[in-house]
């Protein structure tokens, strides 16, 4: 495949219109997308990505076509760990649900430029000095290193929502505590206050500069082909918003995807060392000469990076720790859904959500105390929430003279239950 101005230029295109029908077509007016929305247009970006792939191969140009897949997966294994932060800054800011998809589209947004400045600029430093690859193989190890010490350390994650950036805008510009629509600014005693809608995207903005640091370095260990980077970066963030509202409740039950995305980072740091030993120039290693290593070829970065996911996934939700985590959650959600039902809802609705809030809520009281004390975070909470909705169905199957399964949640009133 030929890669020239115009395939530059019918690419950018091609990405700025798929972003611009999100800003007027999806975002404009403020409201909570369905899972049928969400899905829907999740398929469709994805499948845009993958059949760009395919038009690599179409055109006889296997090698880039599996430096696109290898790259375009790793981006988009890096951006649902971005969903993370984002989800700890919205939750900081109390961010409404209904504004969330324009701050994400504003994420995404600023994550697609950032990361197109560092690309470029990746681009231009490999093109005068080979040999940073070393440095970015050395930066893809400590990256993953510090991940790897994050993930085992015990103590309070820090605020996302409390950096620098964030700190400077409350000092220079006044700002207010209530949020005014999707407005960045508005009026308050009759002053022009920023709302708490700008410091969110503040905040995102300067998380997606740090994460360009771990994301370039990467996937200029499995192609050194500007357009392919671009391509692979660009398309995994296509369709984040629309995957962050269907997956959404589920990303946090992936308890081991920061496991694999070390050994992922890890992975392809060894990869770009070895690609620098191979194309060695440093005349203190080995004179200068290049280093007979074996290389790793990019089609093997392709199935140990799906491997790593799929084992991720897999461990994640199947694990002790992943399967307590389903039952806890479920406990809470179900019991929290029972206490919400309609004055309407029939005899047959309130008894189908009484089984599952029972059968889940059973599941969590064997959930043992060890993973209890580790995946439940607002434990107050949580025992509320479970306790008054079998209070509820206790006082419901009262008034229909009915007896109830008494959980441990009803008997145990002093306290929490976990």
């Amino acid at each position: 495949m030929v890669i020239n101005g115009w395939t530059w230029a019918i690419t950018i295109a091609v990405i700025v219109a798929l972003l611009l029908f999100d800003y007027f077509f999806h975002v404009r007016k403020a409201h909570i997308p369905t899972i049928k929305e969400s899905a829907l247009w999740s398929s469709i970006y994805v499948g845009i990505a993958l059949v760009f792939g395919l038009v690599f191969f179409a055109l006889g140009d296997s090698q880039h076509a599996v430096e696109y897949y290898a790259g375009y997966i790793t981006e988009k294994a890096l951006s649902v760990d971005n969903l993370f932060v984002f989800l700890v800054i919205m939750a900081s800011f109390k961010v409404p649900r209904e504004d969330q998809q324009k701050v994400l589209l504003f994420g995404i947004t600023f994550a697609l430029i950032s990361r197109t400045v560092f690309i470029f600029l990746g681009a231009a430093i490999i093109e005068l000095w080979s040999d940073v690859f070393y440095l970015f193989g050395l930066a893809l190890l400590l990256i993953a290193g510090g991940q790897l010490k994050g993930a085992l350390s015990k103590d309070e994650e820090k605020d996302e929502a409390d950096n620098v950036m964030v700190r400077l805008a409350k000092r220079v510009i006044p700002a207010s505590d209530k949020y005014d629509g999707d407005k960045l600014f508005t009026i308050e005693n009759g002053k022009k206050v920023m709302t708490p809608m700008l410091l969110v995207m503040v905040a995102i903005g300067a998380t997606d500069v740090l994460f360009a640091f771990d994301s370039i370095p990467a996937i200029y260990g499995l192609t050194q082909e500007p357009y392919i980077v671009f391509t692979a970066v660009a398309f995994s963030l296509m369709g984040l918003r629309q995957l962050y509202f269907l997956i959404d409740g589920l990303l946090d039950r992936l308890v081991y995807l920061t496991y694999g995305l070390v050994a992922i980072l890890g992975f392809i740091g060894v990869k770009l060392i070895l690609h620098a030993l191979h194309e060695n120039n440093l005349p203190f290693i080995n004179g200068g000469e290049n280093v007979a290593v074996q290389e790793i070829p990019t089609t093997t970065s392709l199935l140990v990076i799906v491997v790593i996911l799929v084992i991720t996934v897999l461990a994640s939700l199947y694990s002790p720790k992943g399967r307590a985590l389903i039952a806890l959650q479920n406990a809470e959600k179900f019991a929290y859904r029972y206490t919400k039902l309609d004055e309407s809802a029939s005899t047959e609705e309130r008894h189908e959500a009484a089984e599952k809030m029972d059968r889940w809520t059973s599941a969590a009281e064997q959930v043992s105390p060890k993973w209890r004390g580790e995946l439940v975070e607002h434990k107050d909470k949580y025992s509320r929430v479970i306790r008054t909705a079998h209070e509820t169905r206790l006082a419901d199957a009262m008034a229909a003279g009915r007896e109830a399964p008494v959980s441990q949640h009803i008997v145990d009133r002093e306290g929490p239950t976990i």
